[in-house]
């Protein structure tokens, strides 16, 4: 459930977060058009602002949408908008990177991998920080290596768990994940990462 938040939410630091600046690195590349895919409240949208020609931000939750307006207001080329990935038309635009962080497990995988890569440019890029379950013993056996460097990230980092956004379980294991991708869009690049995240980047030929 949302939960209600100040307006003026300062930025902060989490595990979703920790990956805004590998995304910097790679909007920096482009200097393009950004489409943020679940926007959640804005945070993103407002640092890739710099590094992008516009950005647009896009969440399916009503009280998100408005604190990331909020955020953004006085950012030119950032627009939010409310509505649901691959539900709602997107006309004629064409984007430079599509973003996921952290939300692309609430859709349905293979649905939004395909709208992604048709709403690119050539040469645009996907760019995903994602959950996965755990459903094998390297699973585990990762989830556990990683635990004591977590919880030094958290705390040196004073993390912020709640940001008063939509949570939900992933259903889908690594391996289940780089199957769907290697048919949606073969040749992306994935490997596993701290704070229980994988990364994933697929450039459009």
């Amino acid at each position: 459930m949302t939960r209600p938040h100040r307006r003026d939410t300062p930025a902060y630091w989490n595990h979703n977060t920790a990956y805004h600046p590998w995304l910097a690195r790679i909007a920096a590349e482009h200097r393009g058009d950004v489409l943020d895919v679940g926007c959640g409240d804005g945070l993103l949208a407002a640092r890739l602002a710099p590094l992008s020609r516009s950005v647009t931000g896009v969440d399916c939750d009503a009280a998100a949408v408005e604190r990331a307006r909020a955020r953004v207001r006085q950012i030119p080329n950032v627009t939010v908008t409310q509505g649901t990935f691959g539900e709602d038309s997107d006309g004629d635009a064409r984007y430079d990177l599509i973003a996921f962080v952290a939300t692309i497990h609430h859709m349905d995988l293979r649905a939004a991998l395909g709208r992604a890569r048709d709403l690119l440019r050539p040469g645009g890029e996907i760019a995903i920080v994602g959950l996965a379950a755990n459903r094998s013993p390297v699973d585990w056996m990762w989830s556990g290596l990683c635990l004591p460097a977590v919880r030094i990230g958290s705390l040196w980092h004073r993390e912020t768990r709640d940001i008063g956004v939509a949570v939900a379980t992933p259903q889908h294991s690594l391996a289940d994940i780089r199957r769907i991708a290697d048919e949606v869009i073969p040749g992306a690049h994935m490997r596993r990462a701290l704070y229980y995240r994988y990364l994933l980047r697929w450039r459009r030929p």
